[in-house]
């Protein structure tokens, strides 16, 4: 890749993750332009170029990306008929449409780790509630929309035959529950020259509540063969895909040691903003090297790490107000990300906390004073 001129990279979506992946491409000379089909999204003010159409119509997004010189998604849920025409015209589009497909339904995801003896949690496919009613002995298990579940929606756990109700009564996937010890992420690159580097595993605890992580922590604190384990299931995905960009891999170690993956995205993650504050390169400056064809960069640890996500509070709808912005800034080894979404409702992601810290104790005596000091209020 030779940066004679100004490069044009197209962003499928324009919220949060595209608007970290802008610092990176400004260091590059890339010309970024964001399609997104909300007029006031994260990356509309601030992307060289945004560009209002819905990024599930075949028109807009073929429209948009037919003068690109490369194209990427911030989200799974895109038009990918469209993104296989462009491709086959000649523009780049990373991660390749077909691999998309396959990961934007969790029931073809699935089918895809047995094809490839990747370690997974058992799972049974269903059409309506009938069918899980029909698995009543597989349960207790999540039961999981196949398309269009995002950030903890899309899924229920569906404890026995007395809540099937809950179910979903469309194409989704009763996945088996997992008596997990922990939760944890891999994020892995791969460049079209095939070079892969992966990110040291973090361990994320999640909200039960809301079914989001409520905060993570780099590095996790587990066994050396766990994860090494974890990284080569990593590598073994984004290798088996044969992907060009970034995968995030979420996996859970159960009690007696297995490592299962839960589900992968093609894309930048919420498990690696820490990689911005605490890793030689980030998640969002590798997605760009990868997608260009650049040298990867260094993943190694430069600090132990955090992340605190900041959600929209209950019974809070409109206008956002940050409460306790000054507290936390007031705290050593705190940086503030906000995503530039003017509205806040509960439970939206508004932005998130990185922490750096000596070791694991200072991270989470820090993860609690922030968390009781900032709130998100309309």
């Amino acid at each position: 890749m030779y940066f004679y001129k100004e490069l044009k990279l197209g962003v499928l979506g324009g919220g949060q993750l595209g608007r970290m992946l802008l610092q990176p491409c400004i260091n590059l000379n890339v010309h970024t332009s964001m399609l997104d089909a909300d007029k006031s999204a994260p990356c509309s003010e601030i992307a060289n170029e945004f560009v209002l159409g819905n990024i599930q119509d075949f028109d807009a997004v073929y429209t948009f990306g037919k003068d690109k010189d490369v194209l990427t998604i911030e989200i799974e849920n895109v038009n990918v008929e469209a993104l296989k025409q462009l491709e086959q015209e000649g523009v780049k589009v990373f991660p390749q449409p077909h691999i998309i497909e396959i990961i934007k339904d969790k029931s073809k995801q699935k089918q895809f780790y047995v094809d490839n003896n990747i370690p997974t949690a058992d799972f049974v496919l269903t059409k309506n509630r009938e069918d899980v009613l029909l698995n009543k002995k597989f349960l207790p298990a999540f039961h999981k929309l196949a398309t269009g579940g995002y950030d903890g929606g899309g899924v229920v756990k569906i404890k026995d035959e007395s809540v099937i109700d809950k179910a979903f009564d469309t194409d989704s996937l009763l996945e088996k529950f997992i008596d997990f010890d922990k939760e944890i992420s891999v994020i892995v690159a791969r460049n079209p020259s095939g070079e892969t580097k992966v990110y040291p595993v973090v361990e994320c605890v999640f909200d039960p509540r809301y079914n989001l992580v409520d905060y993570l922590i780099s590095p996790a604190d587990i066994p050396s063969d766990i994860e090494n384990k974890a990284k080569k299931i990593a590598v073994q995905i984004i290798e088996s895909f044969g992907m060009v960009g970034i995968l995030a891999v979420e996996l859970f170690i159960t009690k007696s040691g297995e490592v299962l993956v839960n589900e992968v995205a093609p894309r930048p993650h919420n498990s690696g903003h820490q990689t911005i504050d605490g890793n030689v390169v980030s998640q969002y400056e590798q997605l760009l090297r990868s997608i260009l064809d650049l040298p990867l960069g260094d993943t190694s640890i430069t600090v132990p790490s955090a992340m605190v996500n900041l959600l929209g509070e209950e019974s809070h709808e409109g206008e956002a107000i940050y409460k306790g912005i000054e507290d936390v800034m007031a705290v050593a080894g705190t940086n503030i990300y906000l995503y530039g979404k003017k509205h806040t409702k509960p439970h939206r992601k508004m932005g998130h906390i990185t922490i750096i810290g000596d070791n694991r104790e200072e991270l989470l005596q820090k993860i609690d004073l922030v968390k009781q000091k900032i709130k998100i209020i309309a």
